[in-house]
């Protein structure tokens, strides 16, 4: 019994000295929710692209792992991008209405030609102008 106590206390001082924790959600993805307009004009930004096309992901995309490992949520704020890092965050910005996002990249894509970037439905759908419509003429902005 003493030596499943000593091996239960290394593992436990292991995991502390790691930088793990125990809270509940402490594993979760964070992703940055989008405010109002206000809040959004306080936010340090480099701009990164102008004029480039934005889409959604698909609803069937739901549940699979994306490229940095990190499960599919069309419900979330975070976007594909072919070249920006994991964990980089993002203002998109509607050229049409001015309406903006922040959105986390935690995927590769769009794989098709043209365009820039694939946001979240909930993501697009807070932009958009015609919600009928797959495609969005944005802005990107690094958030600092």
């Amino acid at each position: 019994m003493n030596m499943y106590l000593r091996c239960f206390t290394i593992i436990i001082a292991s995991f502390i000295s790691l930088g793990f924790t125990f809270r509940e959600n402490s594993f979760k993805s964070k992703s940055v929710i989008c405010c109002n307009q206000d809040t959004l004009l306080d936010i340090k930004t480099k701009p990164f692209r102008t004029n480039v096309h934005a889409s959604y992901y698909s609803d069937k995309l739901n549940g699979r792992k994306t490229a940095s490992g990190q499960v599919f949520d069309n419900a979330k704020y975070t976007a594909a991008h072919k070249k920006l890092k994991f964990g980089t965050k993002v203002k998109v910005t509607n050229t049409v209405n001015n309406k903006s996002v922040i959105v986390t990249i935690n995927d590769r894509g769009p794989f098709t030609k043209g365009r820039e970037i694939d946001l979240t439905k909930k993501a697009f759908m807070e932009i958009a102008k015609n919600k009928q419509r797959g495609g969005l003429i944005v802005n990107l902005e690094i958030v600092q």
